[in-house]
C-alpha cells in the first residue's frame, strides 16, 4: 500500500510539473522588435494582424522599437544592439534596416514588413526560398517609382523637368533610380536627382532643388522622409510644384498626389509570418510575398492653388479624393 501511495504521489507531482511547464509555455510572451526609421500608423498593421490571429498584446507578445530617425547610417549599430537583447523576432522596414538586421544575426527570425527589391539589393537570392533566417514582404517600391512619374505627367502634361528627391545611400533607391530614368525617357521628361545626403539639412536640400527651377517633383519611397512630409509639401506649395509622393502620410500633410503600396496591409500580413514561424516554419522556407493593395490619393485642395484640373479618368481611379 505504501509503495502504491508513493507511486500515486510521484505520478501526481510529475503531472503537476508537466502541467506547470505547459502553462508556462502557453503564457510565454514573445518579444518583437521593429527596426525602422520612425513610427508610422502602418506599423499598427502588425499589432492588428497579430490580434486578428488570436495573439493578445501584453499577454502573448510585446512590441519594442528601434528607430534610426532620418539617419539610416545608424541601422548597423541599432541592429547590433537589438541582437544583443535577443528578441524572438525582428521586423524591419526598408532595405537599410533589412540589410543591417541580416548582417547582425543568422539565428533570430527576421520578417521584412516592407522592402523595395530584396533580390537586386542583395538581401536574398530568391523570392520563393529566401533562405537563412529572413523572409517577409516586398513593397514593389522600385517598380512604383516609374508609375508615380507617369501619374505626375498625366496630372500636369506640360512638365518637362522633374526634380527627384531621394537618398543615394539607400540600395533600394539606387535600383529605383534606374527604372525612374527609363520611365522619364519614355515620357520625354528630364529628371534631376537630389539626394538627402548632399546637404546637412532637408531645408538645404530643398533649397538646392528650388535653385534648379524644376516643373515637377517626385519624392521617392525613402522611409526617412515620412516624418518630413510637412516640410516637403510646404516647399512644393511655396514653389508651386506639382509633386507626387510614396507614402499615405504625405497626403495628410497636403501632398498633391500619392501612389503607394498599402504599407498598413503589408505589416498586417507580416503578422502571418510571425504566426507561421511560431508554429514551426523556417523563415527561409517562406516565400517573400508581393503587395496586393495599392492606394491612389488625390488632393484637390492642393491642386486648386496650382491651377491644375484633375482629369476625370484619374479621379475615377483614385481610392481617396481630398476636397
Amino acid at each position: 500500500m505504501r509503495r502504491i501511495g508513493l507511486a500515486v504521489v510521484f505520478a501526481g507531482s510529475l503531472l503537476l510539473s508537466v502541467l506547470s511547464a505547459e502553462a508556462q509555455q502557453a503564457t510565454k510572451m514573445y518579444r518583437i522588435v521593429v527596426l525602422a526609421n520612425e513610427s508610422s500608423s502602418a506599423i499598427d498593421g502588425l499589432r492588428h494582424g497579430l490580434r486578428d490571429l488570436g495573439y493578445l498584446e501584453g499577454r502573448d507578445f510585446k512590441l519594442d522599437y528601434a528607430w534610426a530617425g532620418t539617419n539610416s547610417e545608424r541601422f548597423p549599430a541599432l541592429a547590433a544592439d537589438v541582437v544583443r537583447q535577443n528578441p524572438d523576432f525582428i521586423v524591419t522596414w526598408g532595405t537599410p534596416a533589412a540589410l543591417a538586421a541580416k548582417n547582425a544575426t543568422t539565428t533570430i527570425p527576421i520578417v521584412m514588413g516592407a522592402i523595395g527589391d530584396a533580390i537586386r539589393t542583395g538581401v536574398v537570392t530568391s523570392l520563393a526560398r529566401p533562405g537563412g533566417n529572413i523572409t517577409g514582404l516586398s513593397s514593389l517600391a522600385v517598380e512604383l517609382e516609374a508609375k508615380r512619374l507617369e501619374l505626375l505627367k498625366s496630372l500636369a502634361p506640360q512638365i518637362s523637368r522633374v526634380a527627384v528627391l531621394w537618398n543615394a545611400d539607400n540600395p533600394s533607391l539606387k535600383v529605383s533610380s534606374q527604372t525612374t530614368i527609363a520611365a522619364a525617357q519614355k515620357l520625354e521628361v528630364k529628371v534631376s536627382f537630389v539626394s538627402t545626403t548632399e546637404e546637412p539639412t532637408l531645408e538645404a536640400v530643398l533649397g538646392r532643388i528650388a535653385r534648379q527651377r524644376p516643373e515637377g517633383l517626385l519624392v521617392m519611397a525613402e522611409p526617412s522622409l515620412i516624418a518630413q512630409g510637412h516640410k516637403i509639401t510646404a516647399f512644393a506649395a511655396k514653389t508651386r510644384l506639382p509633386a507626387v509622393y510614396a507614402y499615405p502620410e504625405h497626403a495628410k500633410a497636403g501632398g498633391l498626389l500619392i501612389y503607394a503600396t498599402s504599407y498598413y496591409d503589408l505589416f498586417r500580413r507580416a503578422a502571418t509570418y510571425v504566426d507561421r514561424i511560431l508554429k514551426g516554419a523556417k523563415p527561409g522556407d517562406l516565400p517573400i510575398e508581393q503587395p496586393t493593395k495599392f492606394e491612389l490619393v488625390i488632393n484637390l485642395k492642393t491642386a486648386k492653388p496650382l491651377g491644375l484640373t484633375i482629369p476625370q479618368s484619374l479621379l475615377l481611379r483614385a481610392d481617396q479624393v481630398i476636397e
